[in-house]
């Protein structure tokens, strides 16, 4: 499942989707907006925004990390809108019937997240 979201994520909704009859292994990783000090000030909310079709980009990610690995399912959420201090801005999920394809499914989707083109963010500060 893919998804670009402005609700928040609940992770028990997530794990529903995820756990299989065949996974032994569900592995979540959350981003979350954390606190930053910068010449700017501190930080106090992260706009993100999605421009072009970032359920794409997003499809494009799931489809490789299932290419490379043997997974059951893969969830990746990304949140747009005004995040705070503590907020989720992104969730990847897999399972798998081994550990190792899960954590390292898990992580790839994680750095693939990190770059994707379709999301801007932009930092307020107090």
């Amino acid at each position: 499942m893919i998804k670009i979201c402005r609700e928040q994520i609940d992770p028990t909704a997530v794990y529903n989707l995820i756990a299989k009859d065949r996974a032994g292994s569900v592995v979540f990783h959350y981003a979350v907006v954390k606190r930053q000090n910068s010449n700017e000030g501190v930080t106090t909310c992260i706009e993100y925004d999605a421009v072009g079709d970032a359920e794409a980009e997003l499809e494009t990610i799931a489809a490789g990390l299932r290419e490379a690995w043997d997974l059951e399912d893969v969830v990746l959420m990304r949140r747009i809108g005004c995040l705070g201090i503590g907020d989720i801005i992104s969730l990847v999920a897999a399972s798998s019937p081994n550990s190792e394809d899960a954590f390292a499914s898990c992580r790839q989707g994680i750095a693939r997240l990190k770059k994707m083109n379709t999301i801007q963010k932009k930092e307020s500060y107090a």
